[in-house]
């Protein structure tokens, strides 16, 4: 009977082992093959800070070519360590880019100061095409953000701050940047950190929910900080590792001192 009483123990414990808890499955209300239809979008806006590059070109290339000189507040692309390609000009002259200055506005050669922080790429985009029609005829206008960065925090594989070349970027694509979150990650309580205009937001989103896609945090913005706060597990885990530590040091101190006065 005592074994018969050990061997049911034993499978109880094998079983709810092997069971994967429900709080690390990510969105488990979702059904199969379930669609759901997203209202929710995103289209980031400049903010004083960011690095701009516009490039202008056109049939004419020589017409162009004055508004792609570099400006006192502009920062060569060269000097953001990326590859400029072709200017404007066709002669390999470094992208020219703009730091957007804390009035919201860049020094942009013959145009002149423009603001452009709190627009769009294509509302910059369509400000400048329609400025230049007086002196380009059918202007191309290019506009990008070169700064563009969200960084990952907590209980993740890889912790960091990462580039994003295409100016968009959910929050399940900064989780994959990043390795996705580990064991000891909770799932349910992720926080995203938003600043604007010197005020920052603290927003929690639950990645076991499918409701995650409807969350006005789901696009991250410039600079954004997602963190994942660590489980009761890893918090216990944490404790036990600096109690060991605290123990050790002090064994090792009365070590010390009782050899020390054994040699006096």
């Amino acid at each position: 009977m005592r074994f018969r009483f050990l061997f049911l123990v034993l499978v109880v414990i094998l079983v709810f082992s092997c069971k994967v808890p429900t709080d690390v499955v990510y969105f488990q209300d979702s059904a199969n093959k379930e669609e759901i239809s997203s209202t929710n979008s995103f289209t980031p806006v400049f903010k004083v800070d960011d690095i701009v590059s516009i490039l202008i070109s056109a049939a004419d290339m020589d017409a162009a070519r004055p508004f792609n000189l570099m400006q006192g507040s502009s920062i060569s692309s060269s000097s953001l360590g990326e590859n400029g390609g072709a200017g404007a000009a066709g002669n390999g002259a470094p992208e020219p880019t703009y730091l957007i200055d804390e009035e919201g506005n860049i020094d942009f050669p013959v145009l002149g100061r423009l603001k452009i922080a709190g627009l769009t790429r294509i509302e910059v985009k369509e400000m400048i095409k329609e400025k230049l029609k007086i002196y380009i005829n059918d202007p191309i206008v290019s506009v990008r953000l070169k700064n563009f960065k969200i960084t990952v925090m907590g209980e993740v594989a890889r912790p960091g701050s990462y580039t994003i070349p295409n100016e968009r970027v959910t929050i399940i694509e900064a989780l994959g940047l990043a390795g996705d979150m580990t064991i000891k990650g909770k799932r349910e309580n992720v926080m995203v950190i938003r600043e604007n205009k010197g005020v920052n937001t603290y927003h929690r989103v639950d990645l076991t929910s499918k409701s995650i896609f409807e969350s006005p945090v789901y696009y991250l913005a410039q600079n954004d900080v997602l963190y994942i706060e660590p489980n009761q597990s890893r918090v216990r885990e944490s404790k036990t590792r600096n109690n060991t530590v605290g123990i050790i040091i002090s064994i090792v101190g009365v070590i010390i001192s009782t050899v020390g006065l054994i040699i006096r």
